[in-house]
């Protein structure tokens, strides 16, 4: 047993009690009834027993009787209870942890979230959760067994131990060597033996199950991908119809993939693991079978009653039980270690960007200043360089369009805008201070944005604009209004209407124009001073994007907004163009005069698209 091992589930064993006292609290209670549970009854039915069969008299009879229904009645009441509420909390740790890996993401630096290193551990953990429980459910479980063994083990032992101390009469014949300390030495030692033997193949079987994991998760995509969600995907309908692709899916999800009839799982399950199993099981039933007749011969030879003997081979086979849950739940134990160590590794991912302290001013007139100066970056563990030596300003009130085409940097430029990256170097300054020495939340306040790869969420649509619960309805309706989304006859609730339907059978699908119509007014709901417009129109054709660009001229008012895009139907509304070519900043102007260069880049750019806006 590896000191490692055990140091991990202690740890995760901390985690679950900062998710919940309440739930670790009860588990104890939980396990504590469900070991003496099949004591207490095996305790006074031996008394019952006994007191018929040497003749008590009736009256002694009805004493243990009422006794043994009450003491009964009781445990089992209060374990009913105590099961009822830890199977409530139980129910719930799986979005405990949901809210676990949530709040970690939610806290972490986003160039983190953003990383594919990030991104696989958390697929592993999802993996290792789906395939068997491994990760901090199974610790989970591991402290469950553990618990319900030691008190299993310490009730067991109080109810047998009179079995060996208690000696068979002188007259018992040959089986008086029964008494001596080197027969129950041996007896002891082959009730253990066997009682260590069998759990230790039984975890050795479920430890081929688990060096499987790894292997398991292709297995797992596949039947993620095709036995699961394929025929189901509403995007993928029609393909599937058209070209007859269900063929594909049966033939990769087929028998001999890993949870097939002829994969791996089953031949180890046919072989190792069933030949393991058999072998802990068989050795069980040898045990019981030793214990039957080293009671039943005790008995014979007078040590004991006929009543202790269904009590000492009760406790003797709840005790080996007992023993047996605790070594299993030793070697899960381990065998679960590596896959706490993946959660670890993703709980332990530092956050390595500088918060920052100083308050954002808060203008009423919205004069905020945003220069970037020398800026170059590259994203970690790359080594070509995104952005290379850029310098601009963002003038109060202005609006600018950020063109290029797709590729030049234009998108990275507002990501470290918002901080969620830090530059590789140079800086980028808010009213002359570097960015990072602001609390990094009022710093993120001052933007709205609407990236190009926006979601909504299957929520109301007022809920979705206010990006709350409770919103200003009359403020939805205004910013609505102002992208020209009409509440026609599909919205039959209003702004209570839910999008999608997945929490809702009569919400509404909308298409790529609405819905980046409903993101634009989700930004201007929110009313920050900077105005920021990634690609938001890519799913509108060129004359729907250009009404789009020219309702927001009109209402964007004091706002200083930037509109990036690779089309440039934002340009003619733009008071300066900022054009970028293989992240560097190429020109800068306004249309009028960039459009008169012919040697310009914007002037390849705009006449490449300009019959679109003709």
């Amino acid at each position: 047993m590896k000191s490692s091992a055990f140091s991990l589930n202690k740890r995760a064993l901390k985690i679950w009690w900062e998710l919940s006292p309440k739930l670790i609290l009860i588990i104890i209670a939980h396990t504590f009834f469900l070991s003496i549970k099949p004591l207490v009854p095996l305790f006074f039915t031996a008394r019952l027993i006994t007191s018929i069969a040497g003749g008590g008299g009736i009256g002694e009879a009805r004493t243990w009787v009422i006794i043994l229904v009450f003491a009964s009645s009781a445990v089992n009441l209060i374990s009913a209870l105590i099961t009822r509420a830890y199977m409530a909390e139980f129910n719930l740790i799986f979005h405990r942890l949901e809210k676990l890996y949530s709040d970690k993401f939610l806290d972490m630096d986003f160039q983190s979230v953003d990383s594919a290193s990030t991104q696989h551990l958390k697929y592993q953990i999802a993996q290792n959760q789906n395939y068997a429980g491994y990760g901090l459910i199974t610790s989970l479980e591991v402290t469950i067994s553990f618990t319900q063994a030691i008190f299993t083990i310490i009730g067991s032992i109080a109810l047998s131990i009179r079995l060996f101390t208690s000696p068979i009469p002188t007259g018992g014949g040959q089986l008086v060597f029964f008494n001596s300390l080197a027969f129950a030495l041996i007896f002891l030692g082959i009730l253990v033996g066997l009682t260590i033997i069998s759990p230790i193949l039984k975890t050795k079987a479920m430890s081929y199950w688990a060096a499987e994991a790894e292997g398991a998760k292709f297995g797992n995509r596949l039947f993620g991908f095709f036995g699961f969600n394929l025929a189901r995907e509403l995007d993928r309908a029609t393909d599937m119809r058209i070209y007859g692709q269900e063929g594909i899916a049966l033939h990769k999800f087929g028998a001999d993939h890993t949870f097939g009839l002829k994969g791996k799982l089953a031949k180890l399950t046919k072989g190792r693991i069933g030949i393991l199993a058999g072998l802990g099981h068989g050795l069980t039933s040898l045990l019981m079978g030793i214990v039957f007749l080293y009671v039943g011969a005790k008995a014979w030879a007078g040590a004991f009653g006929v009543g202790e003997v269904t009590q000492y081979v009760g406790a003797l086979m709840a005790l080996s039980e007992g023993v047996s849950l605790l070594i299993r739940a030793l070697g899960e134990m381990k065998n679960n270690a590596s896959f706490i160590e993946t959660t670890f590794e993703f709980l332990d991912i530092e956050n390595k960007m500088y918060q920052g302290s100083l308050t954002v001013e808060k203008r009423a007139d919205r004069k905020y200043e945003i220069e970037v100066k020398n800026l170059s970056f590259k994203y970690p563990e790359t080594e070509d360089w995104v952005l290379r030596n850029v310098s601009m300003k963002f003038e109060i009130g202005e609006r600018l369009a950020i063109v290029g085409a797709n590729g030049s940097g234009k998108t990275t430029l507002i990501k470290l805008l918002c901080r969620l990256y830090d530059p590789t170097e140079g800086e980028i300054l808010l009213n002359g201070i570097d960015i990072r020495k602001y609390d990094y939340k009022e710093y993120m306040s001052i933007y709205s944005v609407v990236f190009q790869d926006f979601k909504l969420f299957s929520l109301p649509l007022g809920e979705n604009i206010g990006s709350s619960s409770t919103y200003n309805g009359e403020r939805v309706n205004q910013v609505l209004e102002e992208v020209g989304l009409e509440l026609d006859d599909k919205y039959t609730k209003g702004l209570d209407t839910y999008l999608y339907k997945d929490l809702d059978e009569k919400g509404i699908e909308v298409s790529g124009g609405e819905a980046q119509k409903i993101a634009i007014a989700r930004a201007l709901y929110d009313d920050a001073p900077f105005l920021i417009l990634d690609e938001p129109t890519a799913s509108l054709d060129p004359i729907a994007e250009a009404e789009i660009y020219q309702h927001l001229n009109k209402i964007v008012g004091d706002k200083t907004a930037v509109f990036i895009s690779h089309r440039l139907s934002s340009c003619r509304f733009a008071d300066r163009i900022v054009v970028f070519d293989k992240g560097n900043v190429k020109e800068v102007g306004s249309h009028d005069d960039l459009v008169k260069d012919e040697d310009s880049k914007y002037y390849e750019l705009w006449h490449s698209q300009a019959q679109y806006y003709v």
